[in-house]
């Protein structure tokens, strides 16, 4: 479980304010959410603040069990550092056996010498892959998905998309896609973020349509939908 308590988030742009929540409360039960919108509605901010990684202007959010940082987000490394250290960092935060992790991730990132190099060296795909990596060297309750499952080329591909695949036989996730086929494939509700406010839908099918119908609005002649 994953609860929202009056939380509002906002940020200044130019003169104004611009809100990804407003006193928003809910509750996000066990299951695989889509968590979907317009472009900046605020979809990856949300996972941010669920994470911990930005916090809400006011409000509480309550988690039950693990949760993830965002996949897909590798803004957290230490550059400087190699991805052996930054591994380490890693698992101790998380109370891992710090050996057994660093013999997945160097095994399953494939990285190579690499791995014993600064982060700042990697291409921006390497860097997806020792996020991935880690993240599947380490079980969460919750994993928040943002616009990636699956790195680098087809064989890797496959193998994040079964190693994903066998966490979430535990675990569930929030994720942020603009692929609706990849929600389909892993989700079965929908929570649709839209002006300040997350609407959601038990039937991921219903949260699709009335995504479509509000991007319809936004498209619209004379629309002023953002």
């Amino acid at each position: 479980m994953i609860r929202l308590i009056e939380v509002s988030k906002s940020y200044k742009v130019g003169r104004g304010r611009k809100h990804v929540l407003r006193d928003t409360t809910l509750t996000f039960e066990r299951r695989n959410i889509a968590v979907i919108g317009q472009n900046g509605a605020g979809k990856s901010t949300l996972l941010r603040l669920i994470a911990g990684a930005e916090r809400p202007d006011r409000g509480h959010i309550l988690t039950e069990g693990r949760v993830s940082w965002p996949l897909g987000f590798a803004g957290g490394f230490n550059a400087s550092t190699t991805g052996i250290d930054n591994t380490r960092f890693i698992s101790r935060i998380y109370g891992q056996d710090t050996d057994r992790i660093l013999d997945f991730v160097r095994d399953f990132s494939e990285l190579g010498a690499f791995f014993a190099m600064p982060v700042a060296t990697y291409s921006s795909g390497m860097r997806a892959r020792l996020a991935f990596a880690i993240s599947m060297a380490i079980s969460f309750d919750w994993y928040l998905v943002d616009e990636i499952t699956e790195v680098g080329d087809d064989r890797f591909k496959e193998k994040c998309r079964a190693a994903f695949k066998e966490k979430l036989v535990d675990a569930r996730i929030l994720m942020v896609s603009h692929s609706v086929s990849t929600l389909r494939s892993y989700c079965d509700m929908a929570a649709l973020v839209h002006d300040g406010t997350i609407t959601l839908y038990d039937d991921i099918e219903k949260g699709i349509a009335a995504h479509k119908q509000l991007m319809g609005l936004a498209r619209s002649p004379g629309s002023t939908a953002a």
